[in-house]
């Protein structure tokens, strides 16, 4: 496949070799800059002064850009982030999330996140936030070719490669593609886990602007080595060369763990595939009109109704093996008797989903295309395949319902959206969204308040027995109902940003062991407050912090940090023209709680209630720069777990539960590189 996507690009125009620097001023947090035309919301070209449209005149601007994207359904256009002070806008895994202690292990949220999407779930999630997703896909219109190439190269020698392209082959055609690998392998035994991300993009729109088109094409592959953690903890304290790769983990081939950085390979673990086709087109019914300047006249078009149809199609593979499965531990530490003493496990589910979405959008103002009301409806054909040998299938019917409105002032921005499955394997699923955000000025900055509800079937995982994966206890669960009340304040001129959420949920799902799901019917409450603000301490000292307080009522099975902050003190500035530069000291700090323990035969964190985690606050130095188009990283992580009191040791490290304790020092040294061909 990978092959193909070569072909196509390659088909579509070659890439200049010849590449050259971007200057600054060109794209950032303060503009596209770099030419004379800029874009209103609809995207239509505004001339600021004489010159033409520079999609037309790309020659006359040999070294400058003009780039904006839009994410996948939305309006929105949105520039390209320059920034250097927050590292975790470049790596894939947000701060507020944690592994198994090693990059590409299992991740969870320590904020309360719980899933809301109606419909079929297939129940696998611990991977969810590596890859690359329909909802988080760029669409790019640019006025010249643009690259971006990243390495990052951390201790262990865990590994990031990024590389993305995306160029205009005409002013109403853009392709872009995206292709992300990381590998580590870790610092415990059977803990190697590498990922490959693949995604291309391509848009078109005819030259009337009647028909327009979206392509998307994503390809995941997880693949996780799982330990089950460590055998005996307390060892951690006697380690003769201060290295916890020396320590028996509970599950792995004996004598067969390697420290190889090009081992992808996976004995003892869980791999997941995902792949996604999605293609959107339209046509449109409504007005035509033109601008004409001093040199140049736009066709314009503006659709008062349109026909629109999209086709998803996607398959998934979840996999869990053990090459040489020792009956002793899994017995010891897991409760699960094996028929021998030596055996291969493999268990697989696979599923093919064929969704096709027919809609109507009617357009009330020709001026703003930011308003239209959407209608629809769906049918996805599901098909699924469980250890190659039995087979079944399902349907879902299914409509949907939109309205958003972006008021050309700029003032309000409303949101409201629906579905309801009428029929099928999911009937009684549904989803309700409404978000308001108003402007107050731009001394006041933004209010915005909302509603979410959801009304979701059990995961197939817990319900129907023809999945081998190890649950325990499947049978028939209600459908879970989750209540989301939110409210955000943002003033970008103080740099402060203040959030509430309050969930209400009922029908709570959860697992309480390596494999018994159980269900909450009782209501119970969780209360997010979250506040994040830039602090300026001097002319070149900033303090960066971002607090959350989460609370639960009822006494439900869910495990969260009371708080939960990160913190940052950063020198910070632009030096010698050229340079930018942010550098200081960076704290992670959760209150002690009951992490969840894991379950590495169904991909699931599960609640416990015996083993409370107290650690220390994590602390990162970071050195972050650029130089025109290149961007720097260099981190030293976790200097909290300095150890004195056996020299000059890093090996007080912190638990991310029970049996799974965190890495000590970690050095990661990384570049982003840009190009304008």
């Amino acid at each position: 496949m990978v092959q193909r996507l070569l072909i196509i690009i390659l088909l579509l125009g070659s890439v200049s070799l010849r590449a050259q620097q971007i200057p600054l001023r060109q794209y950032g947090q303060q503009g596209t800059g770099g030419s004379n035309v800029t874009y209103d919301n609809q995207g239509r070209p505004i001339r600021k002064s004489k010159g033409g449209d520079s999609l037309q005149h790309r020659d006359r601007y040999a070294d400058s850009i003009t780039i904006y994207y839009r994410y996948y359904d939305s309006t929105r256009n949105r520039i390209i982030d320059s920034s250097i002070n927050d590292f975790t806008t470049r790596f894939p895994l947000p701060y507020y999330y944690h592994t198994l202690g090693n990059y590409g292990t299992a991740a969870q949220s320590m904020l309360f996140n719980p899933y809301m999407k109606p419909g079929f779930d297939a129940g696998f999630h611990q991977y969810d936030i590596y890859a690359y997703t329909v909802e988080n896909t760029r669409f790019y219109q640019t006025t010249r070719p643009y690259t971006e190439l990243a390495y990052l190269l951390g201790s262990k020698a865990e590994q990031l490669v990024n590389l993305s392209h995306t160029q205009n082959r005409k002013s109403n055609f853009n392709f872009s593609f995206e292709y992300r690998f990381s590998n580590g392998p870790g610092v415990l035994k059977t803990q190697n886990a590498s990922h490959n991300n693949i995604r291309f993009t391509a848009h078109y729109q005819t030259r009337n602007k009647k028909y327009e088109y979206f392509l998307i094409y994503i390809s995941n592959k997880a693949a996780s080595s799982e330990n089950g953690g460590l055998r005996d903890v307390k060892k951690l304290d006697s380690l003769a060369l201060n290295d916890p790769y020396e320590l028996e983990t509970r599950l792995g081939i004996a004598g067969a763990a390697t420290r190889n950085p090009f081992n992808t390979g996976v004995n003892t673990g869980n791999i997941y595939k995902n792949t996604t086709l999605l293609f959107r087109h339209h046509f449109d019914l409504g007005k035509k009109d033109s601008l004409v300047t001093d040199s140049v006249t736009y066709k314009l078009f503006y659709p008062r109704l349109r026909v629109e149809h999209t086709l998803n199609y996607t398959t998934n593979s979840y996999e869990f093996l053990d090459q040489n499965a020792d009956s002793t531990p899994y017995r010891n530490y897991f409760n699960i008797r094996l028929p021998q003493s030596s055996a291969v496990i493999d268990i697989k589910d696979q599923w093919k989903s064929l969704t096709n979405e027919f809609s109507l959008l009617s357009f009330p103002d020709k001026n703003n295309q930011s308003q239209y009301l959407k209608a629809g409806i769906a049918l996805q054909n599901l098909r699924g395949t469980f250890d190659t040998i039995t087979t079944r299938s399902y349907y879902n019917v299914y409509a949907t319902g939109e309205y958003r409105n972006r008021t050309r002032n700029q003032v309000w921005d409303i949101e409201a959206n629906g579905q309801l499955y009428l029929n099928g394997f999911n009937a009684g699923d549904y989803a309700a969204f409404v978000s308001m955000k108003r402007s107050l000025g731009k001394k006041l900055g933004y209010f915005n308040i909302g509603f979410q509800n959801v009304n979701r079937s059990p995961s197939f995982l817990v319900t129907d027995t023809v999945s081998h994966f190890w649950v325990a206890n499947r049978g028939h669960f209600n459908k879970e109902n989750v209540i989301r009340l939110f409210a955000q304040y943002e003033n970008p001129r103080s740099a402060l940003r203040l959030g509430a959420e309050y969930f209400a949920v009922t029908n709570y799902l959860y697992f309480d062991s390596f494999m018994l799901a159980r269900q909450e019917p009782a209501l119970f409450n969780v209360l997010h407050l979250s506040v994040e603000k830039r602090i300026r301490l001097s002319r070149h000292w900033n303090w960066y912090t971002e607090v959350h307080l989460q609370q639960t009522t009822g006494q439900p099975p869910v495990n969260l940090p009371l708080i939960l902050t990160r913190n940052r003190i950063a020198f910070e500035g632009n030096f010698y023209t050229n340079l930018f530069l942010s550098t200081g000291l960076e704290l992670r700090y959760n209150s002690p709680y009951k992490a969840d323990n894991y379950s590495p035969f169904i991909g699931q964190y599960f609640y416990q209630h015996t083993e409370s985690i107290s650690n220390r606050p994590d602390i990162n130095a970071f050195l972050h720069f650029r130089i025109k188009s290149f961007k720097g990283f260099v981190r030293l992580e976790n200097l909290n777990t300095l150890n004195l009191e056996k020299g000059f040791q890093f090996s007080k490290l912190n638990f991310v539960s029970g049996v799974y304790p965190n890495t000590g020092l970690w050095t990661r040294v990384g570049i982003w590189w840009n190009f304008v061909n």
